[in-house]
């Protein structure tokens, strides 16, 4: 039960007159710009995105922006947003074969059709603070032809193991809807497509931890990186009065295509198993990540013990959402006066009866 606080709008007003100066921090300071986020906090805008299901740079720049930098603050916000709009259609199913890649690796094969293209990434840096970046216009001039890209067609790495029957089929498009998550409640058990937008707007810490767990046996899962691929995509929606698909734009999104312990049955032969995950923006993490959890979840589907964690569907998909855990989690913060009170009073009865019986048990020893 939550009370009123009288008198309290008053002290609310000024909170959020604190909370707007804090904000803006030291006025000596040139105040951020939604270009600077958008460009120079890239992957904290692309997070943002994800999570908060809405591919737009600007809005997830706003949102960093008001939120001080609080990520889940501004995926929240962006998620509020989100319900105002007003919903047109579903676009047709992206080609990420079909990709404008800036980066693309496989831990699998190391000479592949279009090679490995190493792009914008941590991986092969230095884990040391660089203090050249604490002065401004300290910034590597890039390398001439770094950023075109790639000519050489880039075929998937599981469609090749595909081609030889070596990996299971990716599932064919029958053209049945899709379940909308935000839309429609989540039940149990839960389909593949509602596992997937699930995980793919689910906490990255969250995603992370249990995609660890299954690589220390928390899960049956024997994982390679078959591919990771970051670029740009185009968005076509089907358009009724034509005929035929129109497109929209282009979205920059990851995705990887996980390849795990292979099965086989009395009648076919061992195959790999797949993994699937997909980010908007630059998110290998995340699609990481999503990947393994999501061949963690497909454990009933093949026919395999659930025992760890990240193969529960309930307790994964009903606690990967940072949105409502948080709300879950700070609504302590809320007043719970009169909780407490009756609470209190019930433990001080309790403590004044164990009190009394005292001498009986005293006598009884």
């Amino acid at each position: 039960m939550y009370v009123a606080v009288k008198g309290g709008e008053q002290a609310i007003d000024n909170a959020h007159a604190l909370l707007a100066d804090a904000r803006r921090g030291d006025r000596a300071v040139p105040e951020l710009t939604l270009e600077q986020i958008s460009q120079q906090l890239a992957l904290a805008v692309d997070r943002v995105m994800s999570e908060g299901s809405l591919y737009d740079r600007d809005l997830a720049a706003l949102a960093v922006k008001q939120a001080r930098g609080d990520l889940i603050e501004a995926i929240f916000l962006v998620r509020a947003f989100r319900t105002t709009l007003t919903r047109f259609g579903a676009c047709a199913p992206v080609d990420t074969a079909a990709m404008e890649v800036r980066r693309r690796i496989s831990a699998t094969f190391k000479d592949l059709p279009g090679g490995q293209v190493l792009g914008p990434t941590f991986d092969y840096t230095h884990r040391l603070l660089d203090h050249a970046l604490a002065e401004p216009g300290q910034v590597a001039e890039p390398v001439a032809g770094a950023a075109n890209a790639p000519d050489a067609p880039m075929p998937r790495v599981t469609d090749l193991l595909d081609a030889d029957d070596l990996i299971e089929r990716a599932p064919a498009d029958i053209g049945a809807p899709v379940n909308d998550l935000t839309r429609e409640p989540l039940l149990f058990p839960a389909e593949r497509d509602l596992r997937l937008q699930n995980l793919a707007r689910g906490d990255e810490g969250f995603l992370l931890s249990l995609g660890y767990s299954t690589q220390r046996g928390f899960g049956r899962n024997h994982p390679f990186v078959g591919e990771i691929r970051f670029g740009e995509v185009e968005v076509e929606l089907f358009a009724e009065e034509v005929g035929f698909a129109v497109p929209l734009g282009t979205i920059a999104l990851t995705e990887c295509q996980m390849i795990n312990q292979f099965r086989g049955a009395e009648n076919e032969p061992p195959r790999f198993t797949r993994g699937y995950g997909l980010a908007l923006g630059q998110g290998e993490r995340r699609a990481m990540s999503m990947a393994l959890v999501d061949r963690a979840l497909r454990a009933r589907e093949l026919g395999e013990e659930i025992k760890a964690p990240a193969q529960d569907e309930e307790f994964v998909l009903s606690h990967s959402d940072n949105v409502q855990a948080t709300g879950f989690v700070e609504h302590l913060k809320l007043p719970h006066h009169v909780d407490f009170q009756s609470e209190l009073g019930l433990v001080r009865t309790l403590r004044e009866e164990f009190l009394a019986a005292a001498p009986v048990r005293d006598a009884a020893e």
